[in-house]
C-alpha cells in the first residue's frame, strides 16, 4: 500500500473518535465557570444607608475620593457550561473561562459556597482591621472598627478595607486624603502583618474598575502581568506587596513622588 494512502486511512480512523468526542463535548456540561466583571463598592461610602466602615474610640476624618473593592461575577456551581460557551468565552475580553474548582474550591452547592464565602469575608475584614491599626500604631483594644459589606464574599477585599480604615483615621498623615480625591480601585488579600496576596480574576476586575470610574488600580505585585493583559485605556496600575507600600504609593501619587509601576 502506498505510504500516502496508508496515512490517509490512518488519519481517517483517528478522526472518527475525535469527531465523536467533540460532538459529545458540545452537548455535555464541562467543569468550567464563566466569569465577567462584577460589582465594585466604595469602602469609604455606605451600603444600604449604613457606612461601610464605622470607627468608635477614635476620631475619624471626612474623606473625599473613593476606594473601590472589585469583584467578579461567575456562573453558579450548578450551572451547566457547554463547549460553545467556553469557545465564545476564550475569544472575548469581557469574559473569562475559569476552572470551576478555582472559583468554587469548597462545597458543591450554592448554599455551602455562600456560607464559605461569607466566613472568608468576615475573616478578611477582621484581618484588615488588625493590619490597618498595626500600620497606624493604634491599640486595637482602644479602637473598635466595624465593617459592613456582607453581600460580597471571599477574602480579596482585604487590602481595600485596610486602606479605607487608614484613610478614615489618618488620611495621608498631613491632613489630606489618601486617595487625593481620586477614585482608586484595587484588589488583594491582606495578612495581619500587612502583606498583600494575589487573588485571581484581575483582568476582569480592572474592567469593572474602569467601568465604575476608577483612574488607578492597586494590584498585587505578582499579578502585574495578568492585570496588563486586558488593561483598559486610562487606568493606571500600581503594584503593591504590602499595606505600607500601598499607602506610600498613594501618597507619592498625590505629591508627585516615585510611584511603582508594573
Amino acid at each position: 500500500m502506498p505510504v500516502a494512502t496508508r496515512r490517509t486511512r490512518t488519519l481517517a480512523v483517528c478522526a472518527a473518535p475525535v469527531a465523536a468526542l467533540l460532538a459529545v463535548a458540545a452537548l455535555a456540561p464541562l467543569p468550567f465557570t464563566l466569569a465577567e466583571p462584577g460589582l465594585t463598592a466604595d469602602v469609604l461610602g455606605s451600603k444600604k444607608g449604613e457606612p461601610v466602615i464605622t470607627v468608635t474610640g477614635a476620631d475619624t476624618r471626612d474623606t473625599s475620593g473613593e476606594l473601590r473593592m472589585t469583584t467578579i461575577a461567575a456562573t453558579g456551581p450548578d450551572a451547566e457550561i457547554g463547549l460553545d460557551e467556553i469557545v465564545d468565552g476564550w475569544f472575548r475580553t469581557d469574559r473569562a473561562v475559569m476552572p470551576r474548582d478555582s472559583v468554587y474550591p469548597v462545597g458543591d452547592s450554592t448554599e455551602a459556597i455562600e456560607k464559605h464565602n461569607a466566613a472568608e469575608m468576615r475573616r478578611s475584614q477582621d484581618t484588615a482591621t488588625v493590619a490597618a491599626l498595626a500600620h497606624l500604631g493604634r491599640p486595637p483594644g482602644q479602637v473598635d472598627v466595624k465593617l459592613r459589606l456582607a453581600d460580597v464574599g471571599g477574602p480579596s477585599a482585604g487590602l481595600m478595607f485596610s486602606l479605607g480604615i487608614v484613610d478614615k483615621l489618618d488620611g495621608d498623615g498631613r491632613g489630606g486624603d489618601l486617595t487625593g480625591g481620586r477614585t482608586v480601585a484595587g484588589t488583594g488579600t491582606i495578612t495581619a502583618d500587612g502583606d498583600v496576596g494575589p487573588v485571581g480574576g484581575v483582568p476582569l476586575k480592572t474592567l469593572a474598575a474602569e467601568r465604575d470610574g476608577a483612574s488607578v488600580f492597586l494590584v498585587p505585585e505578582k499579578e502585574c502581568a495578568d492585570a496588563e493583559s486586558e488593561l483598559p485605556e486610562g487606568l493606571r496600575l500600581i503594584p503593591v506587596e504590602t499595606l505600607a507600600g500601598a499607602v506610600d504609593a498613594l501618597k507619592a501619587l498625590e505629591s508627585g513622588g516615585r510611584v511603582p509601576s508594573c
